[in-house]
C-alpha cells in the first residue's frame, strides 16, 4: 500500500515539476521527488548539553559531531551515505561549496572560510557508512540556547510553519528533564494535519541516563523507571508516547571500543577489592589515586566510557562475565540502551520511511500548489487531496492521533488493540495483533480474523459513537490487509 502511494505522489511531482511556473519551484518539486526517493530523515534534537551529538556518533559508529561548543555545533548538520567522504557548506545565500575538513579529538574540524555560523544555512557531510543507508541523520543546535538565532535554526528544521514541510521527516528528542522548553518545541512539531509532525515520528530519548543514578551499578535501571513515568506522562505521552533511556557515551564507546581500552579495563579489575573500591569511589579518585594503569590512561577511559561506565565495565569482567573485548563491547552497547534505541528507530522509522516520506511531501507539494506555483495548481492540488483523502496510511496516522490525544471513548484494552493496529508500535502483522515475534503464519491468520470480526462489531454496534465507528473500520481495513499480505 505504502509502494503505491509513494509511486502517485511521485507521479504527481513529476507533472507539477513540468508545469512549473518558474525555475525555483521546478527546483522545489525536485526536491520532493528526491525526498520521497531518498531515505528517512532524521533529526536530533534537544537542549543545550542534551548529548545530541554523542548520541549522533554513537548511532553511526563513529566519531563525526564535535561535541565541544565549537562553531559548527551551532550550525544544523546533515549526514549523509556517500561513497567517499566531503563535507559540503550550503550558505543562506549563494551555491553550495565543498569545504576543506580535519579530523581532530575524534570528530570533524570543518573549514569554514569566510563563513560564519550566521550566514550558512545547514552543513552537508558525505560519508561512507552502510548505517546511513536507510537514515540521514540531522544534527541540530540546542534549543533555549544562549542565542535566540541558534535555538531558531533548529525550530527551522522541526516545524511547519508558513506552509512549508518540514526538513525532517522524524524526531528524536533528547530529554533530560520535562520541562516547559521541551513540550513547547514538542509542540511545534505537532499538529492535527496529516502534513505536520504527530506521535508516530516522535521517540523521546532520556539522555545521559547514566546521570540520573548517580552513575551506581543500577543507574540505567533508575532511568528506566523515570523513563517509564515520563511516557505514561499524559503532556509527554501525547507528544512523546516513547521514551528511551540511553547513556550516548557509554553507547559510543561500545562500537567503537579498542583493544587498548579493553587491556586497561582489565587491568583495573584486577585490582585487589578493596583498593578497588577506593578507585572507584569518584570520578575524581579514579582520575588522580595511583594504580595500576597510569592516570593519563584511566582519565582517557574517563573520558570514553564515564565513570558509570568504567565502573560497569570492571565490573563485569571483574565477575568474568565477559572474557574478551568484542564480548564487553557487546554487553556495554546493550546496557548503554543504544541496542534498544536503535531496535526503536527500526520499528518507528524505518520501517514506516514511505509513509512518514510521504507526509512530508504531501506538505511540501501542497505549499507549492497553494502559492500557485504550476500552471494548472487547482487541478493539481485536487488530485492530491483525492490521493491524501483515499490514502488508509494517512488515516492510520490521524486515528492513532486522536486516540492518544485522548478523543476517542474506548475501554483501555480496546483502545490498547486499536494503538497496536494502527501501527503504534511497529508495522509486522504480529506487532500489530499483539502476537510474539515468532508466531507462525497460521496463528497470525487466526488473530487476524478473530480480530476482524470484533473491530466489525465494533463498528456496527448501536452504541458506538461516529468516530468509534470511524476508528473500527479503519481497523477492519488494515486487518483486511494483512490477511491479504
Amino acid at each position: 500500500m505504502a509502494e503505491e502511494l509513494t509511486a502517485r505522489l511521485l507521479a504527481l511531482a513529476e507533472e507539477a515539476r513540468a508545469d512549473a511556473r518558474t525555475p525555483q519551484v521546478a527546483a522545489e518539486l525536485a526536491e520532493v521527488e528526491a525526498r520521497l526517493r531518498g531515505p528517512v530523515r532524521l533529526a536530533i534534537a534537544g537542549k543545550v548539553k542534551a548529548g545530541k551529538s554523542t548520541l549522533l556518533n554513537a548511532i553511526v559508529g563513529e566519531g563525526l559531531a564535535p561535541t565541544d561548543a565549537g562553531e559548527c555545533t551551532r550550525i544544523v548538520t546533515w549526514y549523509v551515505r556517500s561513497d567517499r567522504p566531503y563535507v559540503l557548506l550550503h550558505p543562506r545565500d549563494g551555491e553550495p561549496v565543498e569545504r576543506p575538513y580535519a579530523r581532530t579529538a575524534g570528530a570533524l574540524d570543518v573549514d569554514l572560510g569566510a563563513h560564519t555560523p550566521e550566514t550558512v544555512h545547514h552543513l552537508e557531510v558525505g560519508w561512507p557508512s552502510s548505517r546511513l543507508d536507510r537514515l540521514t541523520l540531522i544534527d541540530t543546535p540546542g534549543i533555549a540556547s544562549i542565542s535566540a538565532d541558534v535555538s531558531a535554526r533548529t525550530h527551522e528544521v522541526m516545524s511547519a510553519e508558513g506552509g512549508e514541510a518540514p526538513v525532517a521527516d522524524a524526531v528524536l528528542y533528547l530529554l533530560r528533564h520535562t520541562h516547559a522548553n521541551d513540550i513547547h518545541f514538542l509542540e511545534a512539531f505537532h499538529d492535527d494535519e496529516v502534513a505536520h509532525g504527530t506521535p508516530v515520528n516522535t521517540v523521546g530519548v532520556l539522555s545521559r541516563a547514566d546521570e540520573i543514578g548517580a552513575s551506581r551499578l543500577d543507574a540505567m535501571e533508575v532511568a528506566s523507571r523515570v523513563a517509564a513515568r515520563y511516557q505514561a506522562d499524559p503532556r509527554l505521552h501525547r507528544l512523546c508516547p516513547m521514551v528511551v533511556p540511553v547513556n550516548g557515551l557509554l553507547g559510543h564507546a561500545a562500537v567503537t571500543l579498542r583493544e587498548g581500552e579493553y587491556a586497561g579495563l582489565a587491568a583495573v579489575a584486577r585490582t585487589p577489592p578493596e583498593e578497588l573500591a577506593e578507585l572507584l569511589l569518584t570520578a575524581d579518585r579514579f582520575a588522580t589515586r595511583d594504580g595500576v594503569v597510569g592516570a593519563e590512561e584511566r582519565t582517557r577511559l574517563l573520558d570514553r566510557l564515564g565513570l558509570f561506565g568504567v565502573r560497569h565495565a570492571v565490573e563485569l569482567l571483574r565477575t568474568g562475565a565477559v572474557t574478551s573485548s568484542q564480548e564487553l563491547a557487546a554487553r556495554l552497547a546493550a546496557t548503554s540502551g543504544l541496542d534498544r534505541l536503535r531496535d526503536v528507530v527500526e520499528v518507528q522509522f524505518e520501517s514506516r520511511a514511505r509513509v512518514l516520506k510521504a507526509r512530508s511531501a504531501v506538505a511540501a507539494l501542497t505549499g507549492v500548489l497553494r502559492r500557485d506555483g504550476c500552471g494548472d495548481s487547482a487541478a493539481l492540488l485536487r488530485r492530491l487531496e483525492e490521493i491524501t483523502s483515499g490514502a488508509h496510511e494517512f488515516e492510520e496516522v490521524r486515528i492513532l492521533l486522536e486516540l492518544r490525544a485522548g478523543e476517542m471513548s474506548l475501554a483501555d484494552e480496546r483502545a490498547a488493540q486499536l494503538d497496536l493496529l494502527m501501527g503504534g508500535a511497529g508495522h509486522e502483522p504480529t506487532t500489530r495483533l499483539g502476537l510474539p515475534p515468532d508466531a507462525g503464519p497460521d496463528e497470525v491468520k487466526a488473530a487476524a480474523v478473530a480480530a476482524l470480526a470484533q473491530w466489525r462489531a465494533v463498528e456496527s454496534h448501536p452504541l458506538s459513537s461516529r468516530p468509534t465507528q470511524i476508528a473500527a473500520r479503519a481497523a477492519a481495513r488494515t486487518i483486511e490487509g494483512l490477511l491479504t499480505a
